[in-house]
């Protein structure tokens, strides 16, 4: 499914990073893992920017520069068409860290990552994330356990490319979005429209609006104004319709 796409480069967020907030570092999972010196390297170097709907935070080729959180927004992680049918691989949801598998290997990214709607992303310099990892057990913990279920995100998004099910790949892509640990800031709500939903299943609004209806009855969600409530994970996860 196609969707509104810009050429804004990285030096144009750049240009709009800053000092992040007090509040903006409250939300960061990975930062109560760290000692007082760690935090203080950490925080030295951590900027937030802001991206625009269509905005590219990390784009294909490009060589790793920074390794990225998902403040506040909604972003989805994708293919370079150019190299064959648009797939998206997944949602990035508040809270959420990513990328940090191309920073590891210093390698140029291999998908795009692009804004669904107004989003704030925070990034951390490469150099301070390799500086972190060789000083921090807690923060290697916590890359860990990112690279551990990531894999198994993605193990996931290949099972629900082959579900001929919409109601279920709208569920199991829900499940996705509210993943406590990827998306640790999401908590029981996400504000999300249909149309976006639409852009990361993969299906039109319509057929969306409709696995919704679905999934309410069930009582795995409730629709609730500018959003979705999650009632039910292990059913959005495992459950048959």
């Amino acid at each position: 499914m196609p969707f509104l796409s810009t050429h804004r480069t990285g030096t144009v967020l750049r240009e709009r990073s800053r000092p992040p907030t007090p509040a903006e570092v409250a939300e960061i999972p990975w930062m109560s893992a760290l000692s007082t010196r760690e935090r203080e390297r950490a925080l030295d170097s951590l900027v937030v920017t802001e991206a625009l709907a269509g905005d590219h935070i990390i784009r294909f080729g490009r060589s790793a520069s920074y390794w990225f959180g998902l403040v506040d927004g909604l972003l989805k992680m994708n293919n370079d068409e150019s190299q064959g049918f648009a797939i998206t691989f997944t949602g990035l949801a508040p809270g959420g860290w990513f990328g940090e598998g191309t920073v590891l290997k210093r390698e140029p990214y291999r998908y795009n990552v692009q804004a669904l709607r107004k989003s704030r992303v925070a990034g951390v310099p490469v150099e301070t994330f390799h500086w972190l990892l060789d000083q921090s057990i807690g923060f290697n913990r916590f890359v860990m356990q990112q690279l551990n279920e990531r894999l198994g995100q993605f193990i996931a998004a290949r099972e629900i490319d082959r579900l001929s099910n919409p109601d279920l790949r709208v569920a199991r892509n829900l499940a996705a979005l509210f993943h406590p640990l990827l998306s640790p800031n999401v908590g029981g709500v996400l504000r999300i429209t249909q149309q976006e939903l639409a852009y990361l299943v993969g299906l039109s609004r319509q057929r969306v609006n409709e696995a919704l209806t679905t999934l309410a009855a069930k009582g795995w969600i409730r629709v609730e104004y500018g959003g979705l409530r999650v009632l039910d994970l292990n059913a959005l996860r495992w459950g048959e319709l």
